[in-house]
């Protein structure tokens, strides 16, 4: 596309075509899972937009360029560089390509990357919002700018269950960012179903989900968040607690802090965290998928 953005033939080829297309981040693949983990979960993710007829889109940042369409080693490169990889937003897409470093994109990475390339729909984990805390530590995530910005519909299982969900909701209305319950009139918190503020509007199908989105563009809108319940929701928000508690008794802050309670959750639930952090992530790309070939009829 430009020397700064590359764009896979495969998917150049789809776009070109009007096929429906997924993309996909790479920060859960070097940040989210423990070693090794998280190219399985990259890859498991590609395959289930493939198996609705859907092509893949994943993204990063290597050897100078965005890469809109990462092959099977180059998805390698960020599972082993693991957290060595930099987590790059929207903001640290330029740094990355300027100074060749590898960047796993985040949410809102991706999204701008997507914006760039024209792409409509992406699969992913949860969002980034408003932390906990935020009167006394003001810490917002920078993938709501970006939802504001990128006419993308974004699959996910709601935002993140360690952030304020409930801010985050009313700061996603502030934005115009419609939120869709995908079967359900609550946000799911992530880990658990349901349980999270009301949802703007709920979603019976995919078919609905990609009328309503292509509606909201039309009226010129940006970002669609579509929430999905994850299929064997557990609580997690005591460990969460926890988890946050500890994290700031060690001072970590800002981009540091989802990894570490990750890592947190998994260890203090016996690795049930993981299991279904690895299941709702492939099936919200299976879902956008979905969602993508219905918006392509």
């Amino acid at each position: 596309m430009t020397e700064l953005v590359r764009i896979a033939p495969e998917v150049q080829q789809a776009l070109a075509e009007g096929c429906a297309v997924v993309a996909l981040e790479t920060t859960l693949v070097a940040h989210g899972f423990p070693p090794g983990v998280g190219v399985e979960v990259g890859l498991g993710s590609e395959a289930a937009v493939r198996a609705e007829g859907a092509v893949p889109a994943t993204v990063g940042v290597l050897d100078g360029q965005v890469v809109v369409g990462l092959d099977r080693d180059e998805l390698a490169r960020f599972g082993e560089a693991g957290p060595a990889a930099r987590k790059a937003g929207s903001r640290d897409l330029a740094s990355c390509v300027a100074t060749r470093e590898l960047g796993a994109t985040t949410v809102g990475g991706t999204l701008a990357a997507a914006r760039v390339a024209g792409i409509r729909f992406m699969g992913t984990g949860g969002i980034g919002g408003v932390h906990r805390g935020f009167a006394d530590h003001l810490d917002v995530s920078a993938d709501l700018g970006e939802l504001a910005r990128a006419p993308v519909l974004v699959a996910s299982s709601g935002i993140k269950s360690l952030l304020d969900v409930a801010a985050t909701a009313e700061l996603l209305e502030t934005l115009a960012v419609p939120v869709l319950g995908f079967r359900t009139d609550e946000l799911p918190l992530f880990y658990s179903a349901g349980g999270g503020p009301p949802v703007s509007a709920r979603v019976e199908s995919a078919v609905e989900a990609a009328a309503t989105a292509k509606a909201h563009w039309a009226l010129g809108g940006a970002a669609v968040l579509l929430a999905r319940d994850p299929d064997n929701g557990i609580d997690v928000e005591p460990l969460i607690e926890e988890a946050l508690t500890v994290a700031a008794a060690q001072g970590i802050r800002g981009q540091a802090v989802t990894p570490f309670v990750l890592s947190f959750l998994h260890d203090r639930s016996d690795g049930r965290t993981l299991e279904v952090n690895r299941e709702l992530i492939v099936a919200n790309a299976a879902l956008a998928a979905q969602v993508a070939v219905a918006a392509t009829r």
